[in-house]
């Protein structure tokens, strides 16, 4: 289907290394997120890719009424939740995925985490039927990637040549962290003309940048993603069992003044379900992400108000 180049020049980042080897650890995550700007995460303690799996198809088997329960108030005005919770694959458009996501949720009342932010809305969970613990295996999932996440911004601080804790404080308390699980299904019939891109391919997700800290995605054996090279064409990053994939968003790249690269990249149809569990790595609403982060006289800039702003510049 494809006429794509494959790579598996990524480097690997094997993080039961993460306390023997460190410092060589270090400058590796840090000379690919300087270059290529993805790294692939090998042997991340107790996540069970299976039971990840499994979970994506015990919702998304489901039927729409069982969504529903859980649909975002945009489509089921019944419903209260506005930012978490499930939304449906949405027709014409060049996005075909349908997702369910979440956070964790906050436990003390201040005033980042009002009722009116967003961010820290509490999760919807949909009624269980005993077969699968749906809600257990996604919230240890959550912990587990938030865990490897802080652990690779330790080797980034230690291979930058910096204090090895000096990203934590943003995380720490209140993270803005979401995980999603997602599926892309197939197209049905002809596509409409903005989901076709150069070749005849077609996407299921258009190319962008992410817009938060770090992604950690777990793509299983699917193949799809693609990213836009140095030279501007595109390439397939090639399916890597029971492995993650890493790259950074917007945020750590304009704090650390671009030398750490935020790249371009989309999901491509491949004629069949697809499921993926990206795990958007998100500092706490009023975290400090001003550009040139590294400079003690650089202009603070609070997460959320930046991120809200770039939401409204997007809907123009």
């Amino acid at each position: 289907m494809y006429d794509t180049k494959m790579t598996t020049s990524f480097p690997i980042i094997d993080m039961s290394k993460a306390y023997t080897e460190r410092k060589k650890l270090a400058k590796k995550v840090v000379h690919g997120l300087e270059n290529e700007g993805f790294l692939f995460i090998d042997n991340v303690a107790n996540l069970d890719y299976d039971k990840l799996l499994h979970a994506c198809k015990w919702f998304f088997n489901k039927p729409i009424e069982f969504k529903r329960t859980v649909m975002r108030k945009f489509w089921n005005p019944e419903n209260s939740n506005i930012y978490r919770g499930y939304f449906p694959v949405t027709e014409e458009e060049p996005c075909r995925k349908e997702g369910f996501k979440f956070a964790r949720d906050v436990k003390d009342v201040d005033v980042t985490a009002a009722e009116y932010n967003r961010f820290y809305e509490k999760s919807p969970w949909p009624k269980e039927d005993g077969e699968f613990p749906f809600k257990e295996v996604l919230q240890e999932t959550y912990e587990i990637l938030h865990s490897t996440a802080l652990e690779i911004l330790k080797l980034v601080a230690i291979g930058l040549d910096i204090e090895e804790n000096i990203f934590e404080d943003m995380f720490s308390d209140k993270p803005c962290s979401t995980l999603r699980i997602m599926h892309y299904p197939p197209w049905e019939g002809k596509p409409p003309k903005n989901a076709i891109v150069e070749d005849g391919k077609v996407v299921v997700f258009p190319e962008h940048i992410d817009k938060n800290f770090m992604t950690l995605l777990t793509r299983f054996d699917y193949g799809g993603l693609e990213f836009k090279t140095k030279d501007g064409s595109w390439a397939e990053v090639d399916p890597r069992p029971k492995s993650l994939v890493m790259n950074i968003g917007d945020i750590f790249s304009r704090m650390m003044d671009g030398r750490l690269k935020a790249r371009t990249h989309r999901v491509i149809d491949i004629g069949t379900d697809r499921y993926a569990v990206p795990f958007f790595f998100t500092p706490r609403y009023d975290a400090d992400i001003g550009v040139n982060f590294m400079d003690p006289e650089h202009r603070v800039e609070q997460y959320g108000p930046w991120v809200i702003d770039v939401i409204k510049n997007r809907e123009k």
